[in-house]
This record gives C-alpha cells, structure tokens and sequence, in this order.
C-alpha cells in the first residue's frame, strides 16, 4: 500500500488541478463513500457540448482527490460523449476482472489490487458522468 501513496496520487493530493468553485457552471454533481466519508463535487461548464471548464471540490482521501485532479487534466476539450466514455473505461480500469487500463487512464492501475480504494479513484468520474447527465444549472 505505501506505492499508492508515491507517484501521481502524491502529486496530484498535494497540489490539485483544477480544484474551487466554478460559478459559472452549467452542469454540476456531487458524489459520496459513506464507506470512507469522501465527498467529490465536480463542476463543468459545457460549450457546444465539450467541457470548456471543469472544476471540482473535495473532502476527502489523497486517493479520491488525485483522481478528481486527473479526471479534471483529462476531460477539460473532450466532448460529452467522449467525456462519459472515457468516465466509463475509468471505472472498469480500476475493476481487477476487466483488462488494465490503457492510456490515458493507466495511472488508475495502482488501486486495482486495493479493493478499499477503487471507489474512490473512480468517484470523481462518477460525478463527471452525473454532472454531464443533469439538467443544466445555469
């Protein structure tokens, strides 16, 4: 467990992308582990359907907030529909039955073997998913 620790998860904790409100946002979800009290709310704004902004806003665990910081390196310019794909191979690359992640999501590996981790590498792309679903806010 301590390489979990080292590496993307470390940088990416310590000093997050693309983290704060987003006031303009025009679509928005939150997502929670009751399990571990991780809270991830992620912010887009979405223009002629790619995501122009993203923010998000945590409380939570290094892993759940380095994901959060990545997912928001990777979806900034993708359009929704590559956005929730991309969402969709994150979750089933931290799944230890699916096959490994491939780029640009191969830094998921690490929690593949940490059952009590996936949830939260993947919780901030569950809320990308939900915000790009939801009725716009603005």
């Amino acid at each position: 467990m301590s390489t979990l620790y080292e590496g993307w998860v470390l940088e990416h904790s310590q000093a997050p992308h693309h983290e704060g409100p987003l006031d303009e946002a025009t679509h928005e979800a939150r997502c929670d582990n009751p399990l571990c009290g991780d809270r991830v709310t992620v912010r887009v704004v979405l223009e002629d359907d790619r995501i122009a902004k993203i923010r998000f806003q945590a409380r939570s665990c290094a892993v759940a907030t380095a994901s959060a910081s990545r997912m928001t390196d990777l979806a900034l310019g993708l359009s929704r529909t590559d956005a929730t794909a991309l969402a969709t191979r994150a979750r089933q690359g931290v799944d230890p039955k699916q096959p490994a992640p491939e780029p640009p999501l191969e830094h998921l590996a690490i929690v593949r073997d940490v059952r009590s981790r996936r949830r939260c590498a993947t919780l901030a792309w569950e809320a990308l998913e939900q915000a790009l679903n939801a009725p716009e806010t603005a």
